[in-house]
């Protein structure tokens, strides 16, 4: 193993425990003395935590680790070895912050579940963005999708549906609903850490006069642009397609550059998950 390999998992395995470290003190010092739970794994370690007395962080390791083990499985060692000392880190942090004084106080729900919600959304966040897992329950939709005609996102939402309305037995219906809140502020947080506020997006182009669209936005924005060649199904003409990646901020921009040049042109906008190589860096727009 290089050195370089060797420092990246350095580094990744800071990450993880830090947002381990994160995810544990929003659960302790948030969200569990205001009986709000999270989705997965560990929202049924703290119903068990709360109905037969058993130390959260025993809870969460335990549980875990079956699907830790399928995790080791279907996606590798590296997963499993990361999402170890994910679990490890989480499971250590909610035991030494075990009692600790909850930051809120007097009884805010809302602040309760906005602040818990975006700090367990950074902890969960960093953990994944580094390579790892602090719940099992992805590995297990995973497993099952296979199965089934279901998604994946499909699958984790319909298993959370029974954790929460178990959630409103051994806590309360309020409890409950302040929870599935919390979920989703931590979900939206969660994407935002893991692809950042500058989300890509592809932009392709079907138009008449592709060659000076993609001139400009490359002299306007500084980004690449490629040209591929295409037929048209009705016209069974040659035609020229243009696409190049931007950022979600330069959208507006690039579609202001295309009318300019032709109001008519064919546009398709996707989002893209990451981009990597090639020449695509920040320029100042103008």
């Amino acid at each position: 193993m290089s050195g370089i390999q060797i420092g990246d998992m350095i580094r990744r395995i800071f990450l993880i425990v830090v947002g381990a470290a994160i995810a544990g003190y929003a659960l302790e010092a948030v969200l569990i003395p205001n009986a709000i739970i999270d989705g997965g794994i560990t929202g049924v370690s703290i119903m068990g935590n709360d109905l037969f007395n058993i130390p959260l962080g025993v809870l969460l390791f335990a549980l875990n680790l079956p699907f830790i083990y399928l995790g080791y499985k279907q996606v590798g060692k590296s997963f499993a070895l990361y999402s170890i000392i994910g679990i490890a880190a989480l499971s250590i942090s909610t035991m030494i912050m075990s009692g600790i004084d909850p930051i809120l106080t007097e009884k805010d729900e809302l602040l309760v579940v906005l602040s818990g919600g975006v700090m367990l959304g950074v902890g969960v966040g960093t953990v994944l963005r580094s390579g790892g897992a602090l719940d099992g329950t992805e590995v297990l939709a995973v497993l099952i999708s296979s199965k089934v005609p279901f998604s994946v996102g499909d699958i984790i939402l319909f298993i959370n549906v029974f954790i929460f309305t178990a959630a409103g037995f051994v806590f309360s219906l309020e409890s409950a609903l302040y929870s599935v809140t919390t979920y989703y502020i931590a979900k939206v947080v969660i994407d935002v850490v893991q692809v950042g506020l500058e989300s890509s997006k592809s932009v392709r182009i079907v138009s008449n006069c592709p060659r000076e669209i993609g001139q400009a936005i490359q002299n306007r924005l500084g980004r690449g642009v490629t040209y591929i060649n295409g037929t048209g199904g009705f016209s069974n003409e040659p035609i020229e397609i243009m696409n190049c990646i931007i950022t979600r901020m330069e959208e507006s921009k690039v579609l202001s550059i295309i009318h300019e040049y032709d109001p008519d042109a064919f546009i398709t906008i996707t989002d893209v998950s990451e981009v990597r190589g090639g020449s695509f860096k920040k320029r100042d727009i103008h």
